[in-house]
């Protein structure tokens, strides 16, 4: 199937929002959750599977749906059409702050992102699982055994955390933490690597292992990846355990004592 050409802005800078702007018959897919809000004309629909089949049986498409809880997310993805006349507005927005990044999917083909790093698509993208077929990369990769796969010839949408880089490898190598991972293009090899010696693995502070990216192609990497950021949170929170920092004057400490 071939998919619906869409226009789109991003708005906004470290907390960014895409708004996809349809005309009459046109659809974009999001996965559930996703939307920020939808003008008048515009219906949305929840449906299993990202309809890019759409002579696909039923049992088949409940087979594709229901991989994509291995993944982790919904059973089902949110259709969003527009019946009026015109063209019609509907924005989707990041879940955590960092930066949307679209990619033009006819330039490459097919695309494998890390699980939770896709957002919106052109109606007739397909979006299915990528099983890592290296054991390595499987248990140390960052990302386990399952990554997905985006395929298609329209607009898709992709957020990472912190910034985002695209970076050409023309049959190059480059290791990076396996957390700043978002996607790669067809012709570039995942693999991964011991970081180092055992005194640097364990004291280096950067893992135990680095991502191998090799071969020519595109990568795109975050500066950012929300595990870290989550980590630093709760290593902060006086709630779930960490310590509390950044109120060291006398009124900060005294703070803390009327609140015990």
């Amino acid at each position: 199937m071939k998919c619906h050409e869409i226009e789109y802005q991003i708005v906004g800078d470290d907390l960014q929002f895409v708004e996809v702007i349809l005309d009459e018959g046109e659809t974009v897919v999001a996965e559930a959750g996703a939307m920020m809000y939808i003008e008048d004309g515009i219906e949305f629909e929840a449906k299993m599977g990202d309809g890019s089949k759409p002579a696909t049986s039923f049992f088949d498409t409940l087979v594709k749906a229901g991989s994509r809880v291995f993944t982790g997310e919904s059973l089902f993805m949110t259709h969003f059409t527009h019946h009026g006349k015109g063209k019609g507005h509907v924005a989707f927005g990041a879940p955590y702050p960092g930066k949307i990044v679209s990619v033009d999917m006819a330039e490459h083909g097919s695309l494998t992102c890390q699980k939770d790093s896709f957002l919106c698509a052109a109606l007739g993208t397909s979006i299915d699982i990528a099983f890592n077929k290296k054991l390595g990369a499987g248990l140390f990769g960052g990302e386990g055994f399952i990554l997905q796969k985006l395929t298609g010839d329209g607009m898709a949408f992709l957020h990472a955390g912190g910034t985002i880089i695209r970076k050409r490898l023309n049959n190059q190598k480059i290791r990076l933490d396996t957390g700043c991972l978002v996607a790669f293009s067809p012709g570039i090899d995942y693999s991964i690597e011991r970081a180092g010696n055992l005194k640097s693995m364990f004291f280096g502070g950067e893992g135990m292992f680095l991502a191998t990216l090799e071969g020519t192609g595109d990568v795109w990497l975050q500066s950012l990846p929300f595990s870290r950021l989550a980590n630093r949170i709760l290593a902060n929170a006086p709630s779930a355990g960490g310590s509390q920092r950044g109120e060291g004057s006398v009124l900060g400490g005294l703070s803390r004592f009327m609140e015990s």
